[in-house]
């Protein structure tokens, strides 16, 4: 496909979900229609016949409905093959930790199908994962937050002697809550082992400025795009629901400094806690975009414009400015839809 020539483009993106912990693909396919223009075809894939983006026609031109990631690549793969039989996807952008081991295992043969992607490896996943994130730290000098992995909720006991009250308690994956007494944190262990399962985190509490990272890297070591936001209002779950673009030369060196020891292959997201003493605190590496992104769009920077001509095999220019003092604030709506949508992605698994 030339550079110029978009007309044909079908991008599949997942993370439709938009509660009050959103998935990033509204942000996304934002960012395409940005980049290539609403005649762009977007082709939604969902995991629960609830997520609203299956029902946002001015977004998504089709979704269909995939194999839960505990089901394993090759149902990811055979269902990835219907559609694409059905669609012509050109580009497939996954959003959600939770499905990327899956994705990245089935890129070469879906890219044999005519399915590009621009994915990190599982090496790089690992690296930055939230059991093996302190280690990380340690091994290249950056600053993290002590943790201490959780199997039952006695090991909080051992946590709580370490780091004191308050402490971070994280799923694996998703949400993370702040913790003031014992009762809270077992509470908050459940929650998450029953939702995200073994191992729950238990992380140091930092106290300072929460600020974020969205960037692309290039795969090589180097980042084509950085742009920092910081946290103006954050949900209970340690969402930010409004944030605004900010400028600071420790951020871009930072994520200089991730992309180049990792060689990190596609988008991230750093969530950072910065302290009165001017410390950048590394709290999380997220593998892939986030669900605040189409902000960094409207700065000046989209993200996943570039990402779909990387994975075309396009070269992408590095982007070096964008505008500070862009605000973002998340609302929610409520979107109409009809119950005979429900009820087509749910049985049949596509609308």
């Amino acid at each position: 496909m030339g550079a110029d020539n978009y007309a044909e483009l079908c991008i599949a993106v997942t993370g439709l979900n938009a509660n009050d912990n959103p998935g990033p693909g509204l942000a996304v396919i934002r960012s395409l229609k940005a980049a290539f223009g609403d005649g762009v075809k977007i082709i939604g894939l969902s995991y629960d016949s609830l997520e609203p983006g299956i029902y946002l026609r001015e977004l998504v031109s089709k979704t269909y409905r995939l194999p839960y990631p505990t089901e394993g690549k090759t149902a990811l793969l055979d269902r990835l093959t219907t559609i694409h039989q059905q669609e012509k996807i050109s580009v497939i952008i996954p959003n959600l930790d939770s499905e990327l081991f899956n994705f990245i295992k089935i890129a070469p043969a879906l890219q044999q199908m005519g399915i590009a992607s621009f994915l990190p490896s599982h090496h790089q996943l690992a690296l930055r994962d939230k059991i093996n994130l302190r280690d990380f730290g340690d091994k290249n000098g950056l600053h993290v937050p002590a943790d201490y992995k959780l199997y039952s909720a006695d090991d909080l006991k051992a946590a709580a002697n370490e780091f004191g009250f308050p402490i971070v308690v994280k799923g694996k994956f998703y949400e993370a809550y702040v913790v003031y007494t014992m009762d809270q944190a077992v509470k908050a262990f459940h929650q998450l082992n029953t939702t995200w399962g073994i191992p729950v985190i238990a992380q140091q509490y930092v106290k300072g400025t929460e600020v974020n990272i969205a960037a692309l890297g290039d795969g090589t070591g180097n980042n084509l795009s950085v742009v920092g936001m910081r946290k103006l209002y954050i949900t209970d779950k340690g969402k930010a629901w409004a944030g605004v673009t900010i400028k600071d030369d420790k951020l871009l060196e930072l994520a200089d400094k991730f992309a180049a020891v990792t060689a990190w292959r596609g988008g991230y997201e750093m969530e950072i806690m910065s302290t009165d003493d001017g410390r950048l605190y590394i709290l999380e590496i997220n593998p892939r975009f986030p669900a605040w992104l189409f902000l960094a769009t409207a700065a000046g920077q989209n993200q996943p414009g570039a990402l779909v001509k990387l994975a075309l095999g396009e070269s992408v220019d590095k982007m070096t400015d964008y505008e500070a003092g862009k605000l973002f604030v998340r609302y929610s709506w409520d979107h109409i839809a009809d119950i005979a949508d429900f009820h087509q992605i749910s049985a049949f698994g596509q609308l």
